[in-house]
């Protein structure tokens, strides 16, 4: 049996973050811009939530803080870890607090105000045991 390379293994959701290879620039989150009123959001909406304008794609950055976060003791959905960890991470580069996943690896360690960094890896499956890339941040 082969072992899949991260280039073969898809996105849990497409349009998150850029996709491997990484080894010429790290992993960034993909999220919008609405030049008319200056706003980031993450994920991308269609429109601007605040004057209905175009929103096009943008790097939000792949450095930040932990603002807070838990750790979930029960059964993980998706495959995912267990114990899992999810937290809300101020972005440095765009100024967003977004939700995200952190790393299984690092839940002992995790705290608030802790400097992460965004990393891709296969973390957990599409619910019928495929595996998929999920995005998650890590300490630095």
């Amino acid at each position: 049996m082969s072992v899949a390379k991260i280039t073969d293994i898809p996105p849990a959701v497409p349009g998150l973050f850029t996709l491997p290879p990484y080894d010429m620039c790290p992993p960034m989150l993909l999220g919008g811009f609405c030049q008319v009123c200056n706003r980031y959001y993450f994920p991308r909406p269609r429109y601007c939530r605040v004057c209905l304008g175009e929103v096009v794609e943008t790097t939000l950055g792949s450095k930040g803080t932990i603002y807070c976060f838990t750790v979930v003791l029960r059964k993980a959905p998706l495959g995912l870890p267990n114990p899992y960890g999810v937290g809300y991470v101020d972005l440095t580069e765009s100024g967003l607090r977004i939700f995200g996943l952190l790393d299984p690896a690092a839940i002992g360690r995790i705290q608030i105000g802790m400097r992460v960094r965004l990393a891709v890896a296969p973390l957990g499956d599409d619910g019928h045991g495929s595996p998929r890339l999920r995005p998650y941040f890590t300490p630095v």
